[in-house]
């Protein structure tokens, strides 16, 4: 008897290991606008909310005005580097994607191509200078300049004490004439988040 029930106790905790040790993380999906900070860096929400405010800044500037009473067209802009100069590791092309759907979207200016994206295009063209048929072919050479470029940067200043940390992010980004180098917009958007540990309140 006793050795039947120290067989039991045994298979009743090896069966409970292959189960504990089976069973997976537990996904839960979530809704993709859902703000959700665990860690406070910089993260999805914090690009998606400084690229449509900064964009709609950008927009009601008086540049883009003045650009299309001169010439009697929308301006034509490309988004160029955006630099990460904090600590963290910030994909910054993410924001830059942000920043050109924003942009894009709005219907105010025309967006031109990035240039990785413009030597993949010419060489499609290429491509189909010899093989295919004429009256489909492409020509090189009639590319839209793009008027304007917008290039910038994510700073960053971390402080803390015990139980509690404050991370501050500042994002500058300029708008250039590419034909006169001239500025005709600077806009500057901070965040700043304040990180409590468990027993401490702000």
């Amino acid at each position: 008897m006793k050795f039947q029930k120290l067989a039991y106790v045994f298979a009743v905790c090896f069966f409970s290991f292959v189960l504990l040790s089976c069973s997976g993380p537990q996904v839960t999906r979530v809704d993709s606008d859902t703000e959700i900070d665990f860690s406070g860096d910089w993260n999805d929400t914090d690009s998606q909310l400084v690229s449509k405010e900064m964009v709609q800044e950008a927009l009601s500037s008086p540049w883009a005005a003045v650009f299309s009473s001169k010439y009697n067209k929308k301006p034509r802009v490309i988004v160029g580097q955006v630099l990460n100069k904090t600590e963290e590791h910030i994909t910054t092309e993410t924001f830059v994607k942000d920043l050109e759907k924003e942009l894009t979207n709005s219907g105010l200016v025309g967006f031109v191509a990035s240039s990785s994206q413009r030597d993949e295009i010419r060489a499609e063209r290429d491509d189909q200078a010899e093989n295919a048929r004429p009256d489909t072919v492409k020509k090189q050479g009639n590319e839209t300049g793009a008027d304007y470029m917008l290039k910038g940067q994510i700073n960053s200043i971390f402080d803390g004490k015990k139980g509690a940390e404050l991370k501050y992010y500042q994002v500058e980004l300029e708008l250039i004439d590419i034909e006169t180098n001239e500025k005709v917009w600077i806009g500057q958007k901070k965040i700043k988040k304040v990180i409590a540990r468990k027993s401490y309140k702000v």
